[in-house]
């Protein structure tokens, strides 16, 4: 039976050194590697930016010199293909960023969040950014309803932990999770900083990957928030093997 793998990040692609493109990022590059496949199959899944066309372009200009055969699942403003199939035929599911409420609210109303179960269960990789790293948790903190950050959840729960991204870039969310994890709105909970990922199998995390060699000591980690008879604790998680 395949192991169920989840790589959940606040990264993924980097930005070009050449035009305004962008090109794979470690964490991209090992979700494809966890598949297995010599040529494995990517499906692009942008709902959080109500599939937009320039993050879908930007998205299949950044494999073009991948050998992957490249797909995309659109929900706006009706499913550009069936969704059970596109899930299905996939090995690596990446999710982009953007509004996490409206993609969950997208992905319910389409029988979405079902096929990434099945999905999951039968061993696909699935993996993606900010939005697309939330949505597999309990929940988080977002942005999508406004410039003031707010709880997000239920989310699909594949992950039963909290999920924060974007820990060192955006000043509200490491608080409002600490905060969060403190009232019991969400149980222990895991953070990442930009381009940074933790690598799930089954349900626990077995490892921090990151889009690039940083120092393990100084750079940028993930993070493990949890609430103990002392207070709520955040421990920092250098990349690399856990436990």
């Amino acid at each position: 039976m395949a192991t169920p793998r989840i790589l959940a990040t606040s990264g993924g692609f980097t930005a070009s050194p050449h035009y305004n493109a962008r090109v794979p990022g470690g964490l991209f590059l090992e979700a494809l590697r966890l598949s297995g496949k010599d040529r494995p199959r990517v499906l692009f899944v942008m709902t959080a930016s109500g599939d937009s066309d320039m993050y879908l372009t930007m998205s299949y200009q950044a494999v073009s010199g991948l050998s992957v055969d490249a797909d995309h699942l659109s929900l706006f403003t009706m499913p550009n293909q069936p969704v059970d199939e596109a899930i299905g035929r996939a090995d690596v599911i990446w999710v982009g960023g953007g509004s996490v409420a409206n993609l969950l609210t997208c992905w319910r109303i389409h029988g979405v969040d079902l096929a990434m179960r099945d999905a999951w269960e039968r061993g696909t990789v699935l993996a993606g950014v900010s939005a697309g790293s939330i949505c597999w948790h309990v929940g988080g903190p977002t942005d999508s309803y406004g410039p003031t950050l707010r709880l997000e959840k239920p989310a699909l729960g594949l992950i039963p932990y909290g999920n924060g991204v974007h820990y060192d870039s955006e000043s509200q969310r490491r608080p409002l999770l600490q905060s969060l994890v403190a009232d019991e709105l969400l149980p222990t909970s895991f953070a990442t900083d930009d381009r940074v990922g933790i690598l799930y199998e089954g349900t626990e995390p077995v490892a921090v990957l990151t889009d690039y060699e940083v120092d393990p000591d100084t750079g940028p980690a993930a993070y493990r928030v949890e609430k103990t008879a002392d207070g709520v604790i955040e421990t920092r998680l250098a990349p690399g093997r856990l436990g």
